[in-house]
């Protein structure tokens, strides 16, 4: 099975499309921190980010989309442009009849390094041993797209 797995954002979008069959251990067939132009408006960077979505999503037919749930933080303003990208990739998944799944972060911590207050150098280590990485540098957004997707199959065996 193949899934799109989600870091929400709107400047930086952590994605992450990741394959696994029975009896068999995870392996990421794509991964980035795709980021869109800041001397473009907002919403051509909504549209951007629907576009590289709906691309990834025609390219690679996952079956599942997994979204990180939004952390809201004191500010307000970002949490409501990240939750407009939210959107626009929510829309993408239907448009394409991809059901969505949502973890919180402390939910994806606990699956990766079996603690909900884990920092994100814990995370990226614990990532590491889960599944295979390139021998290149991972934005942490793309870590914690991956890391959602992990959880994804570690919450649902039987959906494989």
């Amino acid at each position: 099975m193949i899934i799109i797995a989600i870091d929400p954002g709107y400047d930086r979008l952590g994605i992450a499309i990741l394959q696994k069959e029975k009896n068999s251990k995870e392996k990421i067939l794509f991964s980035e921190c795709f980021i869109t132009e800041r001397e473009e408006s907002f919403y051509k960077r909504l549209f951007a980010l629907g576009k590289r979505i709906d691309d990834l999503i025609k390219k690679f037919e996952p079956k599942a989309l997994v979204l990180e749930d939004l952390f809201f933080s004191r500010n307000t303003k970002t949490a409501l442009k990240v939750s407009e990208a939210r959107g626009v990739i929510v829309f993408q998944a239907l448009n394409n009849n991809i059901p969505i799944f949502e973890y919180k972060p402390n939910q994806i911590k606990v699956a990766i390094t079996g603690y909900g207050s884990a920092k994100k150098e814990d995370v990226f280590f614990m990532v590491k041993k889960l599944i295979s990485l390139e021998g290149r540098k991972y934005i942490d957004d793309e870590i914690d797209a991956i890391a959602a997707g992990l959880t994804f199959f570690a919450h649902t065996n039987n959906f494989v």
